[in-house]
C-alpha cells in the first residue's frame, strides 16, 4: 500500500518553476562562458576575456558544481525528490569556493566593484533561500 503524500500547495510549484528559470540562466551563462561564445563574450574586452579564460581547472569544477547543483536542485524539487536538498548543498559548496576565489584573485576593475558583489549577494540569497525552502518542503512532506 502506498503512503499518502502531503498535499502540495500551488506556491510550491511556482517556487520550483521560478527556481528552475533562475538557475537555467546560470547554466546558460556558465555554458556560454565555457564555450567562449561570441554572443556572450563578444562584448568583453581582451583583458576581461583573459580573466574568464584564465580560471584554473579546479575553479571551473567548483563553478560547475555551483551552477549544475542548483539546476539539479530545481529539477529535483519539481520531481518532488528529497535529493533536492543535497543538490542545493552541493551548489553551496561551489558558490563558497568561487566566491572566495573572486575575493582573492584580482579581476579587471571593469568587472569588479559594487555591481559584481551585488550580483554575487543576490546569488547567495537565492541559493540559501532555495536550500531552506527545500529543507522545509522535506519536513512538510512535499518532497520525499
Amino acid at each position: 500500500m502506498a503512503s499518502k503524500a502531503a498535499r502540495v500547495p500551488g506556491s510550491f510549484w511556482v517556487i520550483a518553476l521560478l527556481s528552475l528559470l533562475w538557475n537555467a540562466y546560470g547554466a546558460f551563462d556558465y555554458t556560454m562562458t565555457q564555450l567562449d561564445a561570441e554572443a556572450l563574450m563578444g562584448h568583453f574586452s581582451a583583458e576581461e576575456r583573459a580573466y574568464f579564460t584564465s580560471f584554473p581547472a579546479w575553479h571551473t569544477a567548483f563553478w560547475a558544481l555551483g551552477v549544475w547543483g542548483s539546476v539539479a536542485g530545481s529539477l529535483l524539487l519539481l520531481a518532488r525528490s528529497r535529493w533536492a536538498v543535497a543538490a542545493f548543498l552541493v551548489s553551496l559548496v561551489g558558490v563558497v569556493v568561487t566566491t572566495v576565489y573572486a575575493a582573492v584573485k584580482p579581476m579587471p576593475s571593469s568587472l569588479g566593484g559594487p555591481g559584481y558583489w551585488f550580483v554575487s549577494a543576490v546569488i547567495w540569497i537565492i541559493l540559501l533561500a532555495l536550500l531552506a525552502y527545500a529543507r522545509k518542503a522535506l519536513s512538510r512532506g512535499y518532497i520525499a
